[in-house]
């Protein structure tokens, strides 16, 4: 089992910045890749970005490259996310997921909100 808690989301005002911190705890070493996910109202859970826990390659939504920049801490079993030039249409409940080697993402954090007011 792995454990996953977010922090960091709050309210900023169009063109700010935030950066979410996700923190892993338990089984870390099953972990193959974390990335984060988002949910706005009325709408369909989407992906965002998410990184290799050993190699460090990512990949982004298109709706977010250029803007938000994904890393991680392998000591510290952290998974960042920094986004800059937020848009309201960024606002949503994000969320940091795990995936274990040849599996999905089996393991979610419960979410943080990001608002982003016009």
């Amino acid at each position: 089992q792995v454990q996953l808690v977010e922090s960091g989301g709050g309210l900023v005002q169009a063109g700010g910045s935030l950066r979410l911190s996700c923190a892993a705890s338990g089984a870390t070493w099953s972990i193959y890749a974390m990335g984060w996910f988002r949910q706005a109202p009325g709408k369909e859970r989407e992906f965002v970005t998410a990184i290799n826990w050993r190699g460090g390659s990512s990949n982004y939504a298109d709706s977010v490259k250029g803007r938000f920049t994904i890393s991680r801490d392998n000591a510290k079993n952290t998974v960042y996310l920094q986004m800059n030039s937020l848009k309201p249409e960024d606002t949503a409940v994000y969320y940091c997921g795990a995936q274990p080697s040849g599996r999905g993402y089996d393991y979610w954090g419960q979410g943080t909100q990001v608002t982003v007011s016009s």
